[in-house]
C-alpha cells in the first residue's frame, strides 16, 4: 500500500517546516524584534536570503558571546542542513506541492564535511539543552533547541539519506516535545507551524486514509491547519517568513494562483537574494 509512505512524506515536510527556524528564548510577541538577539535575527534573514556562509559566521559570533545557549548551536546546524538541501535543489515548490517529485527523488550524495558539522552542531545542541533542562526542566529555549535537534535529524535522514523508516522515530518525539512546549508556552507562535503543516498535509488523504491516521493519533482537519499557518504568519518570529511559504504553497496545491501570488511577492521583496521566490513567481506569470 502506498499510503504509508504517503504518511511519512507528511510527517517529513512537518519536521522540515518546524526545523528552518527558531522560536525566541525570550517569547516574542506580534512579531517583535527580541532585545539582545540581533545576531540570531540576522543569521536567520541571511539564511532566508540563502546567504549560508554569512549565516554561519553570524550564529558562529553568536555561540562565542554565548558558549551554553543550544539556540545559536542548533541554528548553525540548521543552516548546515538547508545549504544541503539548497545544493541539492530539494528546495523547490514542485518538491512539496507535486507527491510525484518526492517520490521519484532519489538518495542524495552528501557533502561528507557538511555532514560532520551538521552531526557535531546536533550533539553539542543535545549536550548543551540537556544540561539546562536538569537545572531548569521547563526553561523555553532549551526545550525549543530539542524540538529543534530531532526535527533537524530527521529532515536530514528523509531527504538527503532517504531513511524513511529511521527519521519517523525522530519526527514522532519532536512531534511531541512540540506539544508539551506549546502546552506551557501558548504564545510561543513559531511552534504552532507544526499542527497546521500536519492538519493540511494529511487532510489531503482520502477518507479512509484519514481514519486510520486519525487512529494512530495524526491530526487531519484542514481548516484548523490553515488558522494555525495563518496565526505562524501573522504573529510569528523567526518562523513568520516560512509560514508564509507554506501558505504559499498550499494556495498552489488549491490552485489558488492569485493567493500564491501576494505570497511571493511578500517574500521576494523582504528577501530579495532569495532566487527562489523569484523563480516561483516567474513560473506563475
Amino acid at each position: 500500500m502506498l499510503w504509508p509512505v504517503k504518511l511519512l512524506y507528511a510527517a517529513v515536510i512537518v519536521s522540515f517546516a518546524c526545523s528552518l527556524g527558531l522560536v525566541p528564548s525570550v517569547r516574542a510577541t506580534e512579531g517583535a524584534a527580541l532585545p539582545g538577539s540581533a545576531s540570531l535575527d540576522e543569521g536567520y534573514t541571511e539564511m532566508y536570503n540563502l546567504a549560508f556562509a554569512q549565516a554561519h559566521q553570524t550564529f558562529h559570533a553568536w555561540e562565542e558571546g554565548h558558549p551554553d545557549d543550544p539556540l545559536g548551536t542548533v541554528s548553525d546546524a540548521a543552516a548546515y542542513m538547508f545549504s544541503e538541501f539548497d545544493r541539492l535543489q530539494v528546495l523547490k515548490s514542485e518538491f512539496f506541492v507535486e507527491d510525484k517529485a518526492f517520490f521519484n527523488l532519489k538518495r542524495q550524495k552528501p557533502d561528507p564535511e557538511v555532514r560532520r558539522h551538521f552531526e557535531a552542531s546536533l550533539e553539542q545542541t543535545k549536550q548543551q539543552a540537556d544540561a539546562i533542562l536538569r537545572q531548569k526542566p521547563n526553561d523555553e529555549a532549551a526545550m525549543l533547541a530539542n524540538v529543534l535537534r530531532l526535527a533537524l535529524h530527521a529532515n536530514y535522514e528523509a531527504l538527503i539519506d532517504k531513511q524513511y523508516w529511521q527519521s519517523l522515530n525522530d519526527i514522532k518525539q519532536a512531534r511531541n516535545e512540540a506539544d508539551i512546549l506549546i502546552n506551557k508556552y501558548s504564545d510561543c507562535y513559531d511552534a504552532r507551524l507544526a499542527a497546521g503543516v500536519e492538519n493540511y498535509l494529511l487532510s489531503q488523504k482520502v477518507a479512509p486514509v484519514r481514519f486510520i491516521l486519525r487512529l494512530t493519533g495524526a491530526e487531519t482537519d484542514k481548516q484548523a491547519g490553515m488558522a494555525s499557518l495563518r496565526l505562524v504568519a501573522e504573529k510569528g518570529h523567526y518562523l513568520k517568513p516560512y509560514a508564509k511559504i507554506l501558505l504559499a504553497i498550499a494556495a498552489l496545491r488549491d490552485n489558488n494562483k492569485p493567493e500564491a501570488k501576494r505570497l511571493l511577492e511578500e517574500l521576494a521583496h523582504e528577501f530579495p537574494q532569495n532566487n527562489l521566490f523569484r523563480q516561483e513567481l516567474t513560473k506563475l506569470s
